[in-house]
């Protein structure tokens, strides 16, 4: 989609740091077919104002106080689908962007990127292709290549089972303790080893330590 200057793409920014606001503002006055729309200092205002201006492409910060971007993210592409939002963050762990992505951003962009990169960003989240960073698309392969984290099939009652194994109780006790039948106790801890793909209580508990899947 082209854009031309009497038809600039319409930005919002959100990010709780007043400098990182006011140095992006300045950044898309530069261009002519960008405009600053409004700004935000958190998730909550955000959604706030997304409502009064409805702008083309959000540039939203991922670590907030009060409302997160992920949360802020989700809220405006629900609400509003025809707003492009780009996470655009210092921080590029795996599991903040998969929430952002997951929230419906379309992008997410590290802020050291360089201000080209950055406005092909927006013109690229206006036109609806999406936008990853270098290091964020080599986080996602990382992320997608380790192997899942043991004990997330576990039921809570199965948790709490387990919990009582690591505390070093038999099924007796642990029956006494939850107020149920041995047997029941004896069938958690059988789905509990198949779940965790262990052959003992003992390898059970080493797991459920080791992977902290318990507290």
């Amino acid at each position: 989609m082209t854009v031309s200057p009497s038809q600039p793409i319409r930005v919002m920014i959100v990010d709780d740091h007043a400098m990182v606001r006011k140095g992006l503002a300045t950044f898309l006055k530069v261009f002519k077919d960008l405009k600053l729309e409004g700004e935000a200092e958190n998730g909550a205002a955000a959604i706030k104002l997304c409502a009064e201006i409805l702008p083309d492409v959000v540039l939203m910060d991922m670590v907030m106080p009060e409302m997160d971007g992920a949360t802020a993210t989700r809220a405006i592409c629900e609400k509003y689908p025809q707003v492009r939002v780009i996470a655009l963050t210092s921080f590029n762990e795996g599991e903040l962007v998969k929430n952002a992505l997951e929230a419906g951003a379309i992008g997410y962009i590290l802020k050291d990127v360089s201000a080209l990169d950055l406005v092909k960003a927006i013109r690229d989240a206006y036109a609806g292709r999406a936008t990853l960073s270098p290091e964020t698309a080599q986080t996602m392969v990382e992320t997608a290549n380790q192997p899942p984290v043991p004990g997330l099939d576990l039921t809570a009652r199965e948790r709490e089972v387990l919990a009582l194994l690591v505390g070093g109780l038999i099924n007796a006790k642990i029956a006494e303790q939850l107020n149920v039948s041995p047997f029941t106790i004896k069938s958690h801890v059988s789905n509990i080893l198949f779940k965790l793909g262990v052959a003992s209580r003992t390898e059970a508990v080493i797991l459920a330590l080791r992977h902290k899947i318990v507290t």
